[in-house]
């Protein structure tokens, strides 16, 4: 059964959708079975993974909206074992329409629970804001991935997240952890970053993750082309960045897969990353 990640933080520009896509095309690469489920109505997750909205005749709003199976909906990337469920601009209207509904914060969980066994992990993409839809991925949710911008106004925003986690934690979803934080667009020859780093780790303690993802223009370029970093330019810094955050996710999910299960329900794998 797969093993569930939110990527979340309200703040935009900090880099969730390129972790995202890029966590989660390595951990295809690896060999583990993936889907993203692209939660935001901008769609740039879905865009990243190389899909144009052309070609999508069914999304996320149909799963949310119209009761479609998330099976019936998704898309196969350039990268095998990697799924996308897509995002269109009519996800828009998708918090208004899900408003009345009873329960309306559990839809995702519910459409996900009929897909987890066909993969190892799902990775949901959230949009930068604390509304219906990244509420429903907070509930959909075994663990957080939170990545936060090495600048003072990513600071201000995390008291906020934190409150808002464990409101979800206490009312809807008791088992929701955060797995890892990730600091991103690092310099660390800056006092500043330094600075950041240091609150960070006060809030989240051995949550931080020591890999930072550093500034680099090739993680800027690749979305362009509708490639993760991992075929784009695979010897970059961000590439390599994003393959060690790959490689404690892996570990971490394999963690996670055998408390549920008794034992680890995903396959292991050589260093070389191959499933044997």
């Amino acid at each position: 059964m797969a093993v569930v990640y939110a990527v979340v933080n309200q703040k935009g520009g900090v880099g969730k959708t390129t972790t995202a896509v890029n966590i989660s095309a390595y951990l295809a690469l690896s060999g583990a079975s993936v889907l993203v489920v692209d939660t935001d109505p901008q769609g740039n997750c879905t865009s990243g993974l190389g899909v144009r909205r052309t070609n999508i005749e069914r999304s996320i709003y149909d799963v949310l909206v119209n009761g479609s199976s998330i099976e019936n909906c998704v898309q196969s990337t350039s990268v095998k074992n990697l799924d996308v469920l897509p995002a269109t601009l009519e996800l828009a209207a998708a918090e208004v329409e899900l408003m009345p509904r009873i329960s309306r914060e559990t839809v995702l969980r519910n459409a996900i629970e009929h897909v987890q066994l066909n993969y190892e992990f799902i990775v949901i993409d959230a949009p930068p804001s604390l509304g219906l839809l990244t509420l429903n991925a907070l509930c959909a949710a075994n663990a957080l991935i939170l990545p936060i911008q090495t600048e003072y106004y990513a600071l201000e925003g995390i008291s906020h997240l934190v409150r808002t986690i464990e409101m979800v934690r206490q009312h809807i979803n008791r088992t929701l952890e955060v797995a890892m934080v990730i600091l991103t667009m690092a310099d660390t020859r800056t006092k500043l970053a330094q600075q950041v780093a240091e609150e960070v780790h006060r809030h989240f303690e051995d949550c931080v993750s020591s890999t930072q993802v550093p500034r680099n223009i090739r993680l800027s370029e690749a979305p362009s082309h509708g490639l993760p970093i991992a075929l784009y330019d695979p010897r970059s810094r961000g590439a390599i960045a994003y393959k060690k955050l790959a490689q404690e996710l892996l570990i971490d999910g394999e963690k996670r897969a055998g408390k549920r299960a008794g034992g680890s329900s995903i396959g292991n794998r050589t260093s070389s990353g191959q499933r044997h």
